[in-house]
């Protein structure tokens, strides 16, 4: 019951922090569920993979409801999506069987460096600097050109239990696409990441001895339904304070944050 009640407080930060910043809910879960598997006494050789795993899984529900606001407003290019989803699914599943074969060692220490870059770019990035410049034609890749870039998404996505969002904008934006379609394309390349990578730790971890039990492969069921309980409705009320406080002073207080996480799963 405590774990429960300690995830859904990390569920309830994550929704908040991706309601009022944006961020996808893998840089929020997966640091506090490393230090949460440790310290209930989980093998420490799975208890990186299970973090990212239980994270992806959680990250189903909220794709499916961002990807419905996104479309009923018509911002979704389908061809787009499409094109990139082929490539996700392959490095999704490509990413999973690399964490696999990570110690749980490497793999921590992996996500505190990506944490670390992911907080810097909060940090350095200029309002509006994303913003696609509407003068200047689209340069998007044939279709292969937006599966391998698929594949690269997909796979560094997986292997750190996150939506995809911090590299699908930047390179829609890159490709001149207008933000509200780079967000919702990117929106709606979250569900394969999420459903691909998840099936990829299932079966990954599937019949490995030192997992708990409540356990399908690497996905931690309770911890995975407790987040996906509160961020939900704690989403909502991030985007409310998004309005009535500063974003950039939140986006910095969030990168600082990252920032003593990822050296602290490095060191």
């Amino acid at each position: 019951m405590t774990l429960v009640l300690i995830c859904a407080l990390i569920g309830a930060a994550a929704g908040l922090m991706g309601g009022a910043l944006g961020l996808g809910g893998g840089v929020v879960i997966v640091p506090p569920l490393i230090y949460l598997f440790h310290g209930r006494g989980f093998d420490e050789a799975i208890v990186a993979q299970m973090a990212v795993g239980t994270s992806l899984a959680t990250i189903i529900v909220t794709a499916l409801s961002s990807v419905r606001a996104h479309h009923q407003a018509g911002y979704v290019r389908w061809p787009v999506a499409g094109r990139l989803a082929g490539g996700i699914v392959v490095g999704a599943l490509i990413g999973a069987v690399i964490a696999d074969r990570l110690s749980g060692v490497a793999l921590t220490r992996l996500f505190g460096f990506f944490a670390i870059v992911i907080a810097l770019q909060m940090l350095l990035r200029r309002p509006g600097a994303a913003q696609a410049d509407g003068d200047q034609p689209e340069r998007l890749p044939g279709t292969g050109g937006l599966a391998a870039a698929g594949g690269v998404i997909g796979g560094v996505s997986s292997l750190f239990g996150i939506g995809g969002g911090s590299l699908t904008v930047p390179f829609l934006s890159w490709c001149r696409l207008p933000m509200q379609n780079a967000v919702a394309i990117s929106a709606a390349c979250g569900l394969p990441i999420a459903l691909a990578g998840s099936l990829g730790f299932v079966f990954t971890g599937w019949g490995r001895p030192e997992l708990p039990a409540w356990s399908l492969g690497y996905v931690y069921l309770p911890a995975a339904l407790a987040i996906v309980v509160t961020s939900f409705p704690m989403a909502k009320v991030g985007a409310r304070l998004s309005h009535r406080l500063p974003s950039a002073l939140l986006r910095r207080i969030f990168a600082l944050f990252l920032i003593a996480i990822g050296l602290e799963l490095l060191l």
